[in-house]
């Protein structure tokens, strides 16, 4: 059970450099628009991040923090809005993709040092 958590875990990761790399590319190519890449990567986040909330048969020692993962919810759930309701805009705002910039950056943060 513990090697598949860690493929759904790393596939999750994965999602993370999809949504935050397409970002970075995208920022600094000039244009500021939804690309492919973040997507593919917020999708794979919200689906990943569900099958990891999933209590795994945690070890004796470890506890599971159910206001961590509802805070991550909620904030994945923000950031996938974002990114998916303005895909089809020639550009985008760049107050708003700051904005999903420092979600996708809490979100990270919150994984770090609360989960």
């Amino acid at each position: 059970m513990g090697t598949l958590r860690d493929i759904v875990l790393y596939v999750h990761l994965i999602g993370f450099a999809l949504l935050l790399g397409g970002a970075a590319a995208q920022y600094f190519s000039g244009k500021i628009r939804i690309n492919q890449a973040m997507l593919a990567g917020v999708v794979i986040q919200l689906v990943t991040g569900l099958i990891l909330a999933a209590p795994w048969g945690l070890d004796p020692g470890e506890k599971f923090n159910p206001a961590a993962v509802v805070t991550k919810l909620v904030v994945a759930v923000l950031i996938a809005i974002m990114v998916i309701v303005p895909r089809n805009r020639a550009v985008v705002n760049r107050g708003h993709f700051l904005g999903i910039v420092g979600l996708i950056l809490v979100n990270a943060g919150v994984a770090v040092f609360w989960l």
